[in-house]
Formats: structure tokens, C-alpha cells, sequence
């Protein structure tokens, strides 16, 4: 926590002093407990956007974030917060290094108005976490700190904070999250089945036309979540075992996808001539799944796969996942393509009513 210097007007932090943009800026360190008294987010609704210099606080985003730390509370891990300070904030160097030295300590009136230009909800998440968890008090995090130059900066350093981040892929979330149960089943998965080993594309959400991979991690786990119905991130050995062997069972009675194993034609030539090389095909496939699977002869009924006409050029596809050529992306078509390969199967229940 912040040292009181005097006691009642200012806090003073350890600080290291850089500049950017000809502009000198601040990093300190701040515990829990100072965000929490600090840090608020006041932000009147009441204010029209372009007089604000922060984005709406999306309330649902905090439980999730909080919690994060409360059950993390080892090895949870956060970037800086940005914030620019109201009034005078006052650098004092080491002394006997100078006027220059980068290190010192940093005085922030206590009747500072603070603006968090990036890292609000982490601000209101940690508030809400020490609430819950007062042992977190002298938990740090790294802050860095202008001085406010007025609302046409302020908006200005929120644009340029925000414009260049990138959100990871869903795929990649996948891969590098081993906190989350499903996230490391779905790895385990690609890496398991015979079809999707070493034929997943593991970071991004798309495949290049030159690409060797079939699938992407990500819409392995979307259509093991329809296959599943999942809507927890909890699942049990046994529908592990289910989703596993579904996969298996189903890259079997698929013609094409025995060829590619057999590597006797190209994951290429797949994506340019037949549905089932696509993403969306592959969540119907779930769909179909997750109807088939609640019946015990399911293994003998998806044989039917074998004899399903899977070009692109097939009417089956056209109007559903296919139009004027072009593969089509839509909850509701990859549904009418689930009850179109039931159909064919010979099940006359829908996806729809299998899910009542």
C-alpha cells in the first residue's frame, strides 16, 4: 500500500520515470486495497459518449474476472492499469541521483480525480474480489500513471490503447488455457482422434487454401459442444469417452475423410469440392451426433454417411450451407443441414426435438 506523505493529503509510491511522446509517465506498483479505495468508476449515465473518456462498464464482466482471482488465488496473473491523474502529481527523485534519476517516489493527491484509461473492469473486478476476500489487500498490480491533459487527450489515449489490441483466436484461448477442463479435453481430443491428429489448425480460426490442416481447434470444439450439449465447462470421463468415439466412429463411414487419411487426396482439394470440409458441416455433424448417440444402434444408422452425397454441387447443401458456390455460415443453415443428414440417415427426429 501507499505511503501516507504527510498523512491525509497525498500517496506516495515507489516509481520509475520514462517518457512517451515527449510526454513523462509513471509506473508504481498499487495493492489491492488501494485500488479498492481509489479507484472508482463513476462514470453518469446521464453524459453523453463523446464527453466521456471511458466505454460503458459492462457490469457482467466482473463476477467472471473477480472470481478468476478469488480461485486463482496463487497463480492468477494481470497487465497494467493506465490511469491519468486530475491534479498535480509530483515526481521526487532518489536523492543523490540527480534531477534526472528514473527512480523515486511518486505523490498523488488523495483528492485526485483518477481516470482509468485502460483496466477499468480489472479495477472493479479487484474492488469486487477484496470485498469478497479482505486477505487480498496487500495483493499489487502494476499501474501506469499520466497526468491528465483534459477530455480530448484522455479519449485520445483510450483510442490509441484499444485500436491496436488483438484478441487472441478462440482456438489459441483453446490451446494455451490449462486452468479450463474442457479446453485441455479438446486439446487431448486433436490430438487423439486419428482424423483430427496432426490435420488441426491449432491458433487461428480459419485454413489457408495451401494448408495441409482439415480443422481448426475451435470448431473441433464447438461441434463436440453440440455433439455433447454442453453447457457447462464441466464434463464427465464418460462423455469424453462418447465424444471420442463418436469422432471415430463417424471419420470412418465419411468416403473423403478415409481417402485423407490414406493420403490419397489433399485437405485442399476437400475444401474446394465438398461441404464436409468446412467448419459449419462439421457442428451439424455434432447436431447429428448428439440425435444419434441417444439411440443404441447409433453406430449401425451412421453408416448411412457413407452413402450421402457430400459435393458442394449436391441440392441437399444449396439454400442451407451452400450458395451460388459458396459456403454459408448460419446457426439456423447449419441446422437444416443437421436435419438434412438425419434425413438421409433415415431418423426422422429433428435436431430440435431431440433437444426438448
Amino acid at each position: 500500500m501507499a505511503d501516507p506523505a504527510p498523512p491525509g493529503e497525498s500517496m506516495v509510491f515507489p516509481a520509475i520515470r520514462g517518457n512517451q511522446g515527449k510526454r513523462e509517465f509513471y509506473c508504481i506498483m498499487c495493492s489491492f486495497a488501494t485500488i479498492y479505495a481509489h479507484f472508482n468508476f463513476n462514470a453518469d449515465p446521464r453524459i453523453k459518449p463523446e464527453l466521456k473518456a471511458q466505454r460503458k462498464l459492462r457490469e457482467s464482466r466482473i463476477p467472471n474476472i473477480a472470481n478468476y482471482i478469488t480461485e486463482n488465488h496463487d497463480n492468477y496473473i494481470f497487465s497494467s492499469i493506465t490511469i491519468s491523474v486530475g491534479r498535480a502529481i509530483k515526481f521526487h527523485p532518489t536523492p543523490g541521483q540527480g534531477s534526472d534519476a528514473k527512480v523515486g517516489t511518486l505523490s498523488i493527491p488523495l483528492n485526485a480525480t483518477i481516470l482509468i484509461n485502460d483496466g477499468q473492469h480489472r479495477c472493479a473486478a479487484i474492488r469486487a474480489a477484496y470485498e469478497q476476500d479482505p486477505s487480498l489487500e496487500n495483493e499489487k498490480i502494476s499501474v501506469v500513471v499520466f497526468e491528465d491533459r483534459g477530455l480530448k487527450r484522455s479519449q485520445q489515449m483510450f483510442a490509441d490503447l484499444n485500436k491496436h489490441a488483438v484478441k487472441p483466436t478462440k482456438s489459441l484461448g483453446l490451446l494455451y488455457d490449462h486452468r479450463d477442463t474442457f479446453a485441455r479435453f479438446i486439446v487431448n481430443l486433436a490430438n487423439d482422434v486419428e482424423i483430427f491428429c496432426n490435420r488441426t489448425e491449432m491458433e487461428k480460426t480459419n485454413i489457408s487454401n495451401r494448408s495441409t490442416n482439415f480443422f481448426t481447434l475451435n470448431g473441433i470444439a464447438d461441434a463436440t459442444k453440440h455433439l455433447l450439449k454442453l453447457n457447462t465447462k464441466s464434463i464427465s470421463p464418460e462423455k469424453q469417452k462418447l465424444a471420442a468415439e463418436y469422432w471415430n466412429v463417424l471419420s470412418q463411414n465419411i468416403p473423403q475423410w478415409n481417402l485423407l487419411t490414406q493420403k490419397k487426396i489433399s485437405a485442399g482439394d476437400l475444401r474446394k469440392g465438398y461441404v464436409h470440409a468446412h467448419t459449419n458441416i462439421l457442428n451439424a455433424l455434432g447436431m447429428v451426433g448428439y440425435v444419434l448417440t441417444r439411440h443404441p444402434d447409433w453406430k449401425e444408422k451412421i453408416r448411412g454417411l457413407q452413402k450421402i452425397d457430400w459435393r458442394k454441387t449436391s441440392p441437399a447443401w444449396q439454400d442451407k450451407v451452400v450458395m451460388d458456390g459458396k459456403m454459408l455460415k448460419n446457426r439456423l443453415g447449419i441446422k437444416r443441414a443437421a436435419n438434412e443428414i438425419l434425413g438421409q440417415l433415415g431418423v426422422r427426429e429433428t435436431v430440435d426435438e431431440a433437444g426438448r
